[in-house]
This record gives C-alpha cells, structure tokens and sequence, in this order.
C-alpha cells in the first residue's frame, strides 16, 4: 500500500503478469543518471517485474564509421531480445505521447497478450534496419534531441509514471 491506495500488479488478459525491460546500448557514464536511474527502477518493481539492461560495447566500436557502429550495436540488441519480447524502440522519429496517451499505450500491450514489453535506447546513431524490422513500436520522447545516456532517465521516470496513472496515484499532475 502507498498513498492509501492498493498497488496493482499488472498482467496480460491471460493472467500472465507482464515483464517490462528497458534496454540501452552501452554503460550509463554519468553517476547522477544511475542514482536517478535506481530511484525508479526500485518504484516500477513495485508493480510489475522490471530490468534494466545496459549492454556492453567493445571500446573499439567507438572508431566504427556510423553505418557499421548501427549493424554491430544491432547485432547485439537482437542477441539479447527473446521471442516473448514485444520490442517498442524509443527513436526520434517514433510517435509522440502526453503521459496520460503513454500510461494508455501500456496498458494495452499488456492487454494485447505481451509477456514482456523492451523499451530499446540505441546508441549515439540509432538503431540498424534489422533492429527496425523486429519493433513492433517506435516512441519519441520529444521533438528535442536528447543524449542516448540522458534518454535512459527520460524513459524509465515515463515508464514509472504511466504505472502510476494506471494505479490512480498523486504522483502524476494533470
């Protein structure tokens, strides 16, 4: 209980509960986006289970021309995606949501059936054409651009604050 309210663990219509992932291409390097970070990882799983997944990168990448960079970090974003995963990519050209229209877009992949939902954060360059045609979703944060490693605060504060739109809590302000 918090707020006074009951938490509600959130399932799929077959009774399932519902995995969230969010998965982002290389460490966060910024110690005050991992405090941030932990603070909403450690509320979400409240609800629901919830991993937040930073994939490694060889250092040597870094010197990859763009194009390259994208297929190997692809590479790897697919080796670490699961059949059971429903992939929603947080790209720039994805659609854009009020925090409300988010809470709403969640619950109804949960209710489509998804067992798990992974929020993919790309690189500095995107995402390859391979990791495109996996996704069954493409969100935008903003208009504005933002840092792959500032995005990962973005995302999981969203993800946090849709479930508690979903759960009628005071954290959300209309």
């Amino acid at each position: 209980m918090r707020f006074g309210k009951t938490v509600f663990v959130h399932s799929n219509l077959q009774g399932n509960i519902v995995k969230i992932r969010l998965i982002a291409i290389s460490k966060t390097s910024q110690s005050y986006l991992t405090e941030g970070i932990d603070v909403f990882e450690g509320r979400i799983k409240r609800y629901l289970p919830f991993s937040f997944e930073e994939l490694n990168t060889p250092k040597k990448w870094g010197t990859l021309p763009e194009n390259k960079q994208k297929e190997e970090e692809g590479k790897l974003l697919l080796s670490k995606i699961s059949s059971d995963d429903v992939i929603i990519l947080l790209d720039e050209r994805g659609k854009s949501y009020t925090s409300p229209d988010f809470a709403n877009f969640l619950q109804k992949k949960m209710n489509s059936g998804a067992k798990s939902l992974a929020f993919v954060i790309g690189g500095a360059y995107g995402f390859s054409d391979d990791v495109y045609a996996r996704a069954s979703d493409k969100i935008s944060l903003s208009k504005m651009t933002f840092s792959h490693q500032m995005v990962r605060l973005f995302a999981i504060e969203q993800i946090y604050r849709g479930f508690s739109i979903l759960n009628n809590e005071p954290y959300h302000h209309s």
